[in-house]
């Protein structure tokens, strides 16, 4: 199993450092030699200013916004509702967008005094969560020794350790000092105070305040601070640096939040050891081999030979295992979920704010954690979700009139509601798609307290918006209006609309179809609300039906129109297919195939470059896609393009020119997943989208709806065995159109079992293992 990512230099830029985290803390480690920097973040330092903003009240317009769209005047209509429900013409306040921005918390700066320097490594080990550098430095005539360099986010210490020596046992000597880019509205102190350095900022206008201390702590030697800026160490055998931060947010003390605590540098073995069992214990949980003889080359290295050409079928499972380590290092301890670039910033003004985006990006961010048994780390989107309701309360009435919620396209952690993305923020079926991972995790854990505590009370909001948003044709179908597929317009839209809004996209209307089914679902496994039930199914049946273009393929909107940007980056008219389970081979075969067929069509444009915006993200979505339909070559074709155009030096996903965004890294190890296993409507498909590159390996611990672990093996492309593990009761079904497997149980004795269709049927009992060949 590949589990290291390396380098045979520094990194040339932020971007191509190795990302480092728990959740709460995080930094990105560059491996300079003299001057090592560590770029720190914390998942609450955003700057502040939009914590109170407010959204306006609009709902008076809709009728006239309604009139207009209906009427088929789509650009007048676009116009005005983008005019009333997401400008800031009419707050009146001329404010562009109010979403806060993530911030960096500043640097950490190790310098070293050393000679010259050679034989240089840097790898950072998924399965210890620790970065680390080495190189052979000669500080005198007659010495030479390794300086190594070991950073971590502490899983049980919660804290972020630097551990400096040689390997010989010569004595170093260096400086630890704390600093930050220059913000005009950002006042700074800087302290050094005994064995510790700390910075400490306050936005100014209403903004956040941190503290970032950093304490020294030397086997031998001594300290010397240098001016109010650096804290030196003399001829020590080890240092370490332990460093903690905080933020005022929810009344809480950043100075307690930063405390650090008393540490010893000789007991760093221990310490080192303690973080490596909890991550180890973490990330364990799943194993992929794919029985591939890895190159033996810096990562760097092989993904310029697969630019070049030549094949490198094991970079996928290197891949996979980055994306699990990256879920876990941005979500593990946190309260905020994986924003646009996981927890890792370094800037005052990141792109898009690095926020929080609910049209795709935030919701692919966990599409793994289920599946890949990191089911915890999902609570950092539920709170995300629950801090929202409130404030998207008062949103969906002052701006729709509607009960229920309405969450943005677009957000930052403080749980407010506001349409702040102008031009593209008329689009009501956020809240509705983040609904989906509760059921979700209520699909894989069968968790009926998680349901009816946390699940349900979303489902029951989110059918409510729709008990008063949707309105009633002529032919008694319900229409959402105004809608839109995010980010997208069809041809005929003024070239200065990036957004066409419209009756009924295809995407609204199958996330408003699954809002509903699984609000009554839910109510009907917890036997409550019999009168919502019957009104939430009256409501489903009467949604536009999902149609078909005279091409064969899934129509974008609600009617056949030209598309502006074939090869556009967004396919949300898929989310039935995928995510979602609207959209299945046996149940909606013509809709199956007409999916397939957008699909290739939008996947043909990107090929031939046509406008739209080709990105990391964009491609390990369709890698999703193609998985979800078992075509593994098609899907392992995709993400080797992911790996060769949209990815740094060390793996992480990029969207143009040059930005980083975790999706692509999530939602590429989620195709992997597709390629492996598949349990939608709990039906477990087992090497669905096996690539022909692939022809042996194992995966294990996968989990699958229905409360099942997974262990698969296979060889020549064929299954050899897969063992199932069930946690309660359940009747497992296993896709099987051959009725060629069987079950045993662990000592090898037949269990019952029967073929019904395409599946094969057995009874699984809490706490046993079966074995299918």
């Amino acid at each position: 199993m590949e589990t290291r990512i390396r380098h045979d230099g520094p990194a040339r830029d932020w971007a191509e450092g190795y990302p480092i985290g728990n959740g709460r803390l995080a930094a990105m480690v560059l491996g300079a030699v003299k001057r090592e920097r560590l770029a720190l973040n914390h998942e609450w330092l955003w700057k502040g200013h939009g914590r109170r903003r407010d959204v306006w009240d609009a709902a008076d317009r809709l009728p006239e916004v309604r009139k207009l769209i209906l009427a088929g005047d789509t650009n007048a209509g676009t116009r005005l509702a983008n005019a009333v429900f997401g400008s800031g013409r009419e707050r009146g306040d001329g404010t562009s967008c109010r979403v806060d921005p993530f911030q960096t918390a500043g640097d950490l700066y190790l310098d070293l005094v050393h000679g010259a320097h050679s034989h240089y490594r840097r790898e950072l080990d998924l399965e210890s969560g620790i970065a680390r550098t080495v190189f052979l430095t000669r500080p005198n005539r007659n010495q030479q020794g390794h300086v190594v360099r070991e950073a971590m986010v502490h899983l049980t210490h919660n804290l972020l350790l630097l551990h400096v020596a040689v390997e010989e046992g010569i004595p170093v000597t260096g400086a630890v000092s704390l600093d930050r880019l220059f913000s005009p509205d950002c006042d700074l102190q800087r302290e050094i105070k005994g064995d510790q350095v700390v910075l400490r900022g306050r936005i100014r206008d209403g903004g956040v305040a941190f503290v970032v201390r950093a304490r020294v702590f030397t086997d031998g030697g001594a300290l010397c601070a240098e001016g109010n800026t650096r804290l030196g160490f003399i001829e020590a055998r080890s240092a370490l640096v332990a460093l903690n931060m905080g933020v005022d947010v929810f009344d809480r003390d950043p100075e307690a939040e930063a405390f650090v605590p008393d540490l010893d540098a000789a007991a760093w073995n221990a310490l080192r050891d303690e973080h490596v069992a909890a991550h180890r214990k973490a990330l364990a949980t799943v194993t992929l081999s794919l029985g591939l003889p890895a190159p033996d080359a810096p990562t760097d290295r092989r993904l310029e030979r697969v630019r070049a050409g030549e094949s490198d079928p094991a970079l996928a499972g290197l891949y996979f295992n980055y994306g699990r380590y990256l879920f876990h290092a941005s979500s593990a301890r946190g309260e905020v979920p994986a924003t646009l670039q996981g927890k890792w910033c370094d800037e005052l003004h990141p792109a898009w704010d690095s926020d929080m985006h609910h049209d795709i990006n935030l919701e692919m961010n966990y599409w793994l954690a289920e599946p890949c048994a990191m089911p915890d780390a999902t609570d950092a989107l539920f709170r995300h979700v629950e801090r929202c309701v409130p404030h998207g309360r008062e949103a969906a009435r002052r701006l729709y009139g509607c009960r229920g919620i309405y969450l943005p396209i677009q957000t930052d952690p403080w749980g407010r509601c506001t349409p702040e993305s102008q031009k593209w923020a008329v689009w009501i079926g956020a809240a509705a798609w983040l609904a989906q991972h509760f059921w979700t995790h209520y699909e894989y854990s069968l968790d009926e307290t998680f349901l009816r505590d946390r699940a349900y009370p979303i489902f029951k909001e989110v059918a409510a918006f729709y008990e008063d948003y949707l309105i009633e044709d002529e032919q008694g179908r319900l229409q959402i209006v105004p809608s839109q597929s995010p980010e997208n317009a069809f041809a005929g839209t003024d070239p200065d609309l990036p957004v066409s809004i419209c009756v009924s996209s295809t995407s609204d209307v199958m996330l408003a179809w699954d809002a509903l089914t699984r609000a009554i679902d839910a109510a009907e496994i917890l036997n409550v609300d019999s009168d919502k039930r019957e009104q939430w199914r009256r409501m489903r049946d009467a949604l536009p039906p999902l149609r078909i273009g005279g091409d064969g393929r899934l129509l974008e909107w609600n009617h056949e129109v030209g598309e502006r940007e074939p090869g556009h980056r967004h396919i949300s008219h898929l989310i039935g297919f995928f995510p979602g389970d609207q959209i299945t081979r046996d149940g909606t075969p013509e809709l199956f195939e007409a999916a397939r067929k957008s699909l290739d069509a939008r996947a043909a444009a990107q090929d031939s470059n046509a406008p739209g915006g080709d990105t990391g993200w964009c491609l390990a979505w369709y890698a999703c896609c193609y998985a979800h339909y078992g075509d593994g070559d098609r899907a392992l074709e995709i993400l080797t393009r992911l790996f060769t155009k949209y990815t740094t030096a060390s793996l992480l996903d990029l969207h143009p020119p040059r930005i980083f965004q975790i999706d692509g890294n999530l939602g590429g190890a989620m195709a992997v997943v597709e390629m492996l296993l598949q349990s939608q409507q709990e039906v477990l498909r087992l090497l669905p989208a096996l690539p022909a590159a692939w022809p042996a390996g194992r995966v294990t611990g996968l989990r699958a709806r229905g409360g099942y672990t997974v262990d698969i093996t296979w060889d020549a492309g064929r299954l050899v065995t897969a063992t199932i593990h069930a946690a309660c009761d359940r009747s497992c079904r296993i896709r099987d159109p051959g009725h060629a497997l069987g079950v045993t149980a662990a000592d090898g004795a037949p269990v019952r079992s029967q073929h019904a269709g395409h599946c094969l049927l057995f009874e699984a009992r809490a706490g046993t293992r079966y074995s299918v060949a």
